[in-house]
């Protein structure tokens, strides 16, 4: 899929593309996965570095779903990042943020070394513009929660989602129970069961992660 969208990307007149997201799997530490077809020097450098900690384009992303064209201003604060991705051939971009109705954000990032982006060419290419940020959200979304967060999702049996869907309704095991005409030792042998499975650590954190995961709307 990261041939494709580049492929698109070219097709725009971009030389990279980048596609970010922060894993739903906890609120405290949530994880971010990127895939880019970048120079191999500006990945291993940008990790390095930890630049992902203070990109300015990150936490635009993180807080607006505005579009956002890569200037001087933008980088004020970061001017390190800023000199060092120019150095790797990264002088004009173009970055946007998505959310699905999961709730999980993503941020797609068009790059190039050469042309300023205008604003005459942006809004001719709006369009395209936010539907290749639609379209790569859309699919490398799935394919990164498949990969690193639904293994434990996808074994939890109907029953088990029903029971935290109660849980989340702030329903007891008890009351669960009475809905459910099953014994409360039924109840809680399911709520254990949902615990290991998503790998949390009591009954609140496997309903929390389990909500993240968009699995009881």
């Amino acid at each position: 899929m990261l041939q494709r969208l580049s492929g698109a990307a070219r097709d725009l007149g971009f030389d990279y593309c980048a596609y970010g997201m922060r894993i739903p799997r906890s609120f405290s530490n949530p994880k971010t996965v990127m895939l880019n077809n970048y120079p191999a020097g500006w990945q291993v450098h940008y990790a390095r570095e930890n630049y992902l900690k203070i990109d300015p384009t990150v936490h635009h992303c993180r807080q607006s779903s505005q579009s956002l064209v890569w200037k001087d201003a933008v980088f004020v604060d970061a001017l390190a990042l800023w000199r060092d991705a120019q150095d790797h051939g990264l002088r004009h971009g173009w970055a946007q943020s998505s959310l699905d109705a999961f709730g999980v954000g993503g941020m797609l990032t068009l790059a190039r070394g050469h042309d300023a982006l205008s604003q005459a060419w942006l809004e001719q290419e709006e369009i395209k513009l936010r539907w290749l940020v639609c379209v790569a959200h859309q699919s490398l979304s799935r394919l990164i929660r498949r990969r690193h967060c639904e293994d434990g999702a996808a074994g939890l049996s109907v029953r088990e989602l029903e029971v935290l869907k109660w849980t989340a309704d702030g329903k007891t095991s008890g009351e669960i129970a009475s809905i459910l005409a099953v014994s409360e030792n039924t109840i809680n042998f399911h709520v254990k069961n949902s615990i290991v499975k998503l790998r949390a650590s009591n009954k609140t954190s496997a309903v929390v992660q389990a909500a993240l995961l968009g699995l009881l709307n």
